[in-house]
């Protein structure tokens, strides 16, 4: 992980994998921050919590409740056994940003702008599919449309066919008849 790819300190892919959906948000969980930064997890809680008023609400951090844990734990198949005692804290794009001021080196700086430039990428990326997904429904509006019209054609066209098929009723003879007589 220490190795440099592409200029880059980790690999985006790796860091794109490390933001989850929760609560609305896209967040990324207190200790795969610290693996990014290289500190121990422990160290980043308490450099959050002596600069508590850098994170104001959850907007910015908060504590997973337990069932968001074992949700996740379950999503990462992470197990249970060992490791964390109590569930995490998640830090949101705001609480990442945050973080660049509590921690100082080189490397956190450095992978905080390639989190920060991650995240502005999936903001772009969800603006474009959403866009995409407005003109999609926009054809779908046609097609539907489209599609009445032709039912509506061809019940038309049926009609007109069952009415061709249907023999015509005898005529009665205009004119002089010798029979009238």
């Amino acid at each position: 992980m220490s190795g440099e790819t592409n200029g880059l300190l980790v690999p985006d892919e790796i860091v794109m994998n490390k933001i989850y959906h929760i609560r609305g948000m896209k967040v990324m969980i207190d200790s795969d921050l610290a693996e990014l930064y290289e500190v121990q997890t422990r160290n980043l809680n308490k450099a959050v919590s002596r600069n508590l008023k850098r994170f104001p609400d959850e907007d910015f951090m908060f504590q997973l409740t337990d069932d968001e844990f074992k949700n996740l734990m379950f999503q990462n198949g992470t197990s249970s056994w060992g490791g964390t005692r109590k569930a995490p804290k998640v830090f949101t794009e705001q609480g990442v940003a945050m973080l660049s001021g509590i921690l100082n080196s080189d490397r956190a700086i450095a992978v905080n702008i390639q989190i920060m430039r991650i995240f502005t990428r999936i903001r772009h990326m969800f603006m474009d599919n959403t866009e995409i997904r407005l003109e999609i429904e926009k054809i779908k509006n046609k097609l539907d449309n489209q599609d009445k019209n032709m039912e509506i054609v061809f019940r038309y066209l049926d009609q007109l066919l069952e009415k061709q098929e249907q023999p015509n009723p005898p005529r009665k003879r205009i004119g002089y008849k010798p029979d009238d007589l």
